[in-house]
């Protein structure tokens, strides 16, 4: 088991959360997760992330599958601008590599923010620090532990 897919797991159990955790074949798009989970692709809470142009951290936005995060809107919530991070940004603040950033279990405390479409379901699936792994939670669960803002940031 990848270290990784390691810190997901750490940290939902010391969440206290019990996740149906799979090994898929690939789910690097919210399109492959939804198909591999067998849901509705607005059930897949995708990790999307940027460079906070003040702070130089990146700041974490999790929306649902088929919503795309609105630039602009995601600056206002954030309270700075907000560019392109990198990969070597990502990896060194969450862990992670793209296309398996998991919500949870980052290096380093993460400002995130969360879509209330996500809490329309009673149960999401998010990447598990891996392109092949995904888990399914419900998404109270999700808010709850990621500690993350209620926004609206999507267009």
């Amino acid at each position: 088991m990848s270290k990784s897919l390691k810190r997901v797991q750490a940290a939902l159990e010391a969440a206290g959360v019990e996740a149906d955790i799979r090994e898929v074949g690939q789910a690097r798009t919210a399109e492959e997760a939804a198909q591999s989970a067998g849901c509705h692709v607005d059930q897949i809470a995708k990790s999307i992330i940027f460079r906070g142009e003040d702070s130089g951290h990146i700041v974490l936005f999790i929306t649902a599958g088929g919503n795309r995060v609105c630039a602009d809107k995601a600056s206002a919530v954030a309270g700075q601008p907000l560019g392109k991070a990198d990969a070597a940004l990502i990896r060194t603040e969450t862990g992670f590599a793209i296309g398996g950033v998991a919500p949870i279990g980052h290096l380093s405390e993460i400002r995130s923010y969360l879509d209330p479409r996500l809490l329309e379901f009673d149960t999401v699936w998010a990447a598990a620090g891996t392109p092949r792994h995904i888990f399914a939670i419900n998404p109270k669960d999700l808010h709850r532990i990621t500690g993350a803002a209620l926004s609206a940031f999507v267009e």
